[in-house]
């Protein structure tokens, strides 16, 4: 892996809040992370930006070559997928880091409330805020899920405990990701936050929602058509990673019969959830009984939701 420095910018354009770092992931797509660096250089915080690049040639090096808002440029070996963020938060100098992707920014003032947040609380590991989605900034259907989330309120935590939260839309503590090891490696892409926010819970940290933080998300129709089938299949990863058998073999037969009925992506989940799960065995864990009562209880929510409560 590579890492450029990029140099240091004029004075008066110097980040006004020291205390958070934005860690931006991309792959091939330059037109986009110039939109997502041009939003992010707008901010009053102007925090630096860690941009870690999964594509296999320099155009995207090119193109954001001299942008004000780029503080260091990350091109790992291989495509790193989620694990990308894993790269910037250790590169990261400060307590802070805010998660996007190239296709998605923060609101004006939403980095600086998460800080001050996360000063006044210091068992906070992880704030997950309200997505807006497209041009017409519609609600993203998970801010609905994460608000009516039923976990009790914690009094030493803001907002709304959660065991979940959208990975471009996400601040952590820097000490409490790295504590956990950050994203995990066997599931590298797609719905891979939830295993995160469990690994916190486990550890001691909070998970809330606070939707007075905001990020905007303009998502690109093509080359997600995989998406689907990276969620089902990590979704059973999960489970075999920190749930107890029985839910975990609930989830592997669920994707069974949908690989069976010749459901969308469920065949290929299965075939890479079977050659996956070795390695899953190996580092399996379960959850303190807290955290895996606090589990089901959002295993009944989600249960409810039309989805099964594998999108969003």
């Amino acid at each position: 892996m590579s890492a450029e420095p990029v140099a240091d910018p004029p004075l008066g354009a110097v980040a006004a809040d020291p205390r958070i770092t934005v860690a931006v992931i991309t792959r091939d797509r330059a037109p986009s992370l110039l939109r997502t660096l041009d939003a992010l250089a707008a901010l009053p915080e102007r925090p630096p930006v860690v941009v870690v690049d999964n594509s296999r040639h320099d155009a995207t090096r090119r193109a954001v070559h001299g942008h004000p808002a780029l503080s260091r440029l990350l091109r790992p070996a291989a495509n790193t997928g989620a694990l990308g963020r894993n790269l910037a938060v250790r590169h990261a100098r400060t307590p802070y880091v805010a998660f996007t992707d190239d296709d998605s920014w923060w609101e004006p003032g939403s980095l600086r409330r998460a800080a001050d947040l996360f000063d006044a609380h210091p068992r906070l590991g992880l704030l997950a805020a309200r997505t807006l989605v497209g041009g017409e900034a519609a609600e993203d259907p998970l801010n609905a899920v994460l608000a009516a989330s039923p976990l009790p309120p914690e009094p030493d935590l803001p907002g709304r405990p959660v065991l979940g939260f959208l990975g471009c839309a996400a601040v952590v503590r820097r000490d409490a990701f790295l504590d956990v090891g950050g994203f995990h490696p066997l599931l590298f892409f797609g719905g891979e936050e939830t295993l995160l926010a469990y690994d916190l819970a486990a550890r001691g940290w909070g998970v809330t929602y606070e939707p007075a933080l905001c990020a905007r998300h303009h998502p690109e129709d093509h080359g997600r058509t995989g998406r689907p089938f990276l969620v089902r299949r990590n979704h059973v990863l999960t489970t075999c990673l920190r749930r107890p058998w029985p839910v975990a073999l609930r989830a592997g037969t669920d994707l069974a019969v949908a690989a069976a009925a010749g459901h969308s992506g469920a065949r290929r989940a299965l075939k890479e959830t079977l050659q996956r799960f070795p390695a899953a065995l190996a580092r399996r864990r379960t959850l303190p009984r807290h955290v895996e009562h606090a589990a089901r209880l959002l295993d009944r929510q989600a249960a409810a939701r039309p989805d099964g409560g594998l999108e969003g």
